[in-house]
């Protein structure tokens, strides 16, 4: 399985921005996911989305600006981000959990443990 992430780029902030994770291969789906890491620090978790289901979860940093999706039919997960401040500026990762047993907690979902395969990245840069 191979991820490929795109639509990061250069927006101002208050402004919005799509990014679009594309899974190719054999992937049964189990849950996908979006982290992001800043300049000088650790990876940290933006939002993840059950492949069956649907249920979403969300850092409280990006609550009620970012939107998780996804379109079983592509592979593909999406990441709406809107109200984008300067902090959100990053290299997004989206990451893919192929098979084993369902996840039944947040925390799994938010772990960059529960997660098989992992994206290149794509860069999300928001000036103020």
């Amino acid at each position: 399985v191979q991820l490929q992430a795109s639509g990061g780029g250069l927006v101002q902030a208050g402004g919005s921005l799509k990014l679009s994770c594309t899974a190719s291969g054999r992937f049964s789906g189990n849950a996908m996911g979006w982290f992001r890491q800043a300049p000088g620090k650790e990876r940290e978790f933006v939002a993840a989305i059950a492949w069956t289901g649907g249920t979403t979860y969300y850092a409280a940093s990006v609550k009620g600006r970012f939107t998780i999706s996804r379109e079983i039919a592509k592979n593909t997960v999406y990441l709406q981000m809107d109200s984008l401040k300067p902090d959100d500026t990053a290299l997004y990762y989206c990451a893919a959990r192929d098979r084993g047993p369902p996840l039944y907690s947040s925390a799994s979902y938010r772990s960059e443990s529960t997660y098989h395969y992992w994206g290149r990245g794509t860069q999300v840069t928001v000036s103020s």
